[in-house]
C-alpha cells in the first residue's frame, strides 16, 4: 500500500520549546492519520527528525510498503538521502533510527517540499497551536 506522509517540526527558540507532527494520506489523498506532539526543549532539526520518525512508524503500523515522505526540512531530507553528512551527535542517532525505519519499506521516496505545501502547512498550523497552548500553560504555572 502506498501512503503519503507530510511532516514538520518546530522549535520556539533554537533550542526551545519544540513540537513535531505528521499527516498521512492514502493514494486517494484521504487522511488516514495525523498527530502533533510536544517534544520538550529541542532544536528545530531534532523536532523535524522526530516528526519523520513518528510518521514512518505510523505508516508501518498502517501496513504501508511504499512511503512518499515529504518534509520542508532540506537538512533532514538531504541527510536521509545521503546527500549531506550528519555531524551532530543527536542528529546522527535520529538519522540512524529514521534510516532503519525507511529500510523496512519496499519503496521509499523522500521529497523536500516548501512549507507552503498545503499538507505541510496544515501540520505546521497544528504545531503552532500546540506550542501556543504549551506557552499559555507554562505562563499559568508561573503565576501560581
Amino acid at each position: 500500500m502506498k501512503l503519503f506522509a507530510y511532516t514538520d517540526g518546530a522549535s520556539r527558540g533554537n533550542p526551545g520549546r519544540g513540537a513535531s507532527g505528521y499527516l498521512i494520506l492514502d493514494a486517494s489523498h484521504k487522511a488516514l492519520a495525523h498527530n502533533a506532539f510536544a517534544d520538550g526543549v529541542c532544536t528545530n532539526n531534532v523536532a523535524e527528525y522526530k516528526a519523520i520518525i513518528a510518521a514512518l512508524r505510523k505508516a508501518l503500523n498502517l501496513g504501508c510498503d511504499h512511503i512518499v515522505l515529504s518534509s520542508d526540512s532540506k537538512l533532514a531530507i538531504n541527510q536521509l538521502s545521503g546527500n549531506y553528512k550528519v555531524k551532530d551527535k543527536t542528529l546522527k542517532q535520529l538519522n540512524s533510527e529514521a534510516k532503519t525505519l525507511l529500510a523496512r519499506f519496499a519503496k521509499r521516496e523522500l521529497l523536500n517540499v516548501p512549507r507552503e505545501n498545503r499538507h505541510v502547512s496544515e501540520v505546521d498550523r497544528e504545531l503552532n497551536e500546540l506550542l501556543d497552548a504549551e506557552e499559555k500553560k507554562a505562563a499559568l504555572q508561573t503565576k501560581l
